[in-house]
Parts: C-alpha cells; structure tokens; sequence
C-alpha cells in the first residue's frame, strides 16, 4: 500500500498487512487533523470494540502542521510537532483497538484544492480498499476551512467511485461547530457514552494539544455530555454522551446535489422552525 506523499503513515496495531486490515474496516472515519477521529467518531469506535466482525479504520488526511503549542512544546519547530502528532496518532489507534490508521500528510493548501489529484487518488484508493457500512466526515456547515476541504475531497473520492461499491452511509460530524442547532429530524444522534474511560484516556493521547493549551478533553467529554441532557425536554436521557451528525448519504447517492444547497436547506430548515415558534408565542 502506497500514498503520494512521501511522509504518508501506515499503522496497522495487530501487525496485519495494510491490504488485509483495510479491507476489514467496517466503520471508517476520514478526518482532517489528529485528534479529529477522537472527537468526531468516538461512537464509531466503541461500536467496533462491542461488536464481534466489526473493524474501525482511521484516516487522517492532513500533515497537522501550525497547531498551536505552548509548555513543553512551545520550543519545537513545525516538522518536530508534525512528528509529535503523528506518534500521538498511532498511539490512539493502539489504544483504540483499530484495525488501521493512515495518516496522508497532505498540506492543508493543498487539500483545500477542489479535486486535488494526489488527495482525490488516495481517499479514493482507501474508499476501494474496503466496503465501510458507515463513513465518518467532517460536516459541511464546520467552521473550520481544513475541515470543509477534507470533507468535500471525501465526497468527490466516492463519487469517482461506482455507485455500488459506494458506502451505504455518510454522516458528518461535529467539531469545530456543534450541530445542536439542526431541527431534530434532521440529527443523527451517534452513542458516545461507551466505555467512558476509554473516551478520557483516548482524548488525553495528544498531549501536545491538551497541555499545549487546548484542553480538548474536557471541552469534547463536556459537549457529549450536555447533548445528552439537553436533547429533549420532555423525556429522561437515554445516553449518557451523544455526538451529533448529519447525514450526508444523499450527497454520495445524487452526484448532481450541490454541497452547498444541501448544507443552506439545513439551516433554512431551522429557520421556519424558529420563525413558527416565535410566530406562535410572540
């Protein structure tokens, strides 16, 4: 198995070639950034680890370059954090149980590309190396450029494939935006309340960004939480962590349907119910 970047990472954990651990993977993430796999798809994760057969695999698809960094990490040059980020990374997937973990090491001006050929190449190699039943993305309507860019390099690597070795289910996930904000009938609630000391531990892996002045663990494990809670008002929890996604299958099903115009219904959704709600009561 080999990628275009020359700095491009292949960790499988058990030591299986990466052809056969690929080909295993039931439940695939493909992300922007280390760490990202960890806050997005922690539910993909524990799914795999309760559930005979079922294989996650992890893709990060950027190199990690300018993250912020203070302490013990505020002295290192860019290609040393690269460095430390990727062996952060590798440690996640051990700890994490997955069958395997790339990692591209594409620069995120490139990434940022549409239809980038060595980015396209590869995502789309990874797509046909296996049958996931569920892709995990970044969604659409993230704050993050990087993680917008990954996302629709995502969705064109899959629609250059044909349509039956598509996956079956596409869900973008939040980050750097939460999606609380979607109107219920359009939130895919994804269980991260499993094995909740797992879920600490895999977020505390990048050091390099909790004590280099992120404190992504906290900030992840606190958002699960208050999803669960503030779901519903009129029932009791019945998760005690939630990540909140949007499906995106019709993006991957319908190559026609703009990205775009799927992501502003979204919102447009949200804004009669609000408008009804107001118009209602005030």
């Amino acid at each position: 198995m080999k990628f275009s970047h020359p700095n491009a990472d292949i960790f499988v954990p058990d030591g299986q070639a990466p052809e056969t651990a690929l080909a295993r993977v039931t439940h695939l993430c493909v992300a922007a950034h280390q760490d990202d796999i960890e806050i997005m798809a922690y539910a993909g994760v524990t799914a795999c680890l309760d559930t005979p057969g079922k294989a996650f695999g992890g893709v990060v698809v950027t190199n990690g370059a300018g993250s912020p960094r203070t302490g013990a990490y505020a002295h290192m040059t860019d290609e040393e954090m690269q460095g430390v980020r990727r062996q952060e990374q590798r440690k996640a997937a051990e700890l994490g149980r997955y069958a395997i973990q790339l990692q591209l090491a594409h620069p995120s001006s490139e990434v940022k590309k549409r239809a980038q050929p060595d980015v396209l190449a590869d995502l789309r190699r990874i797509f046909a190396g296996c049958k996931p039943e569920v892709v995990y993305l970044h969604q659409p309507a993230d704050k993050h450029d990087t993680h917008v860019a990954v996302m629709a390099r995502a969705i064109e690597a899959i629609r250059s494939l044909p349509v039956e070795q598509r996956p079956k289910k596409v869900l973008g996930c939040e980050v750097w935006r939460d999606l609380d904000w979607l109107v219920d009938s359009d939130k895919v609630a994804l269980d991260a309340g499993g094995h909740p000391e797992l879920a600490g531990e895999l977020l505390k892996v990048f050091d390099s960004q909790v004590t280099g002045g992120k404190r992504y663990d906290l900030a992840t494990l606190g958002r699960r939480a208050a999803h669960a809670t503030f779901h519903t008002s009129h029932a009791t929890d019945k998760m005690s962590g939630i990540t909140w996604a949007m499906d995106l299958t019709p993006l991957v099903a319908d190559d026609q349907l703009s990205i775009e115009a799927f992501t502003l219904a979204h919102i447009e959704r949200l804004r009669t119910d609000v408008a009804q709600r107001v118009r209602a009561f005030c």
